[in-house]
């Protein structure tokens, strides 16, 4: 039995266990659809649900591990849903065109340009 904060950690979700108690007690985290405390016990075959930022996975738990181990080693302490991963993949895709569709200056300003957009920044 492990923790679900130092699991979280271990498998490389978050990148400290501090942020990782913080995401399940903010119930980020849901073990096997229940909100839980980040003392709670987790076992293999748990299913996990985990927000991060606006990404979602679900995983089910398959190897408990508490010391932090290479990601190649994390990934396999679990497995993670094919819808899920399909989602995700899908919200990848959409913020990644969403990013290349916006325009973008061709040059950096120049000190005017600088100055007119911080004073027109001020006045509002």
């Amino acid at each position: 039995m492990v923790r679900i904060d130092k699991w979280l950690w271990a498998s490389r979700f978050y990148k400290t266990r501090s942020l990782a108690k913080k995401m399940v007690e903010q119930g980020k985290v849901k073990v096997n659809g229940q909100k839980c405390k980040p003392s709670r016990n987790i076992d293999v075959g748990n299913m996990l649900r985990i927000k991060k930022a606006d990404l979602v996975w679900e995983v089910e738990v398959l190897g408990l591990i508490e010391k932090r181990v290479s990601a190649a080693i994390a990934q396999t302490m679990y497995l993670e849903t094919e819808e899920s991963m399909k989602k995700r993949e899908s919200e990848v895709l959409l913020k990644k065109m969403e990013y290349h569709s916006t325009p973008k200056p061709d040059k950096r300003p120049t000190k005017k340009q600088r100055r007119d957009i911080k004073n027109f920044k001020s006045m509002g």
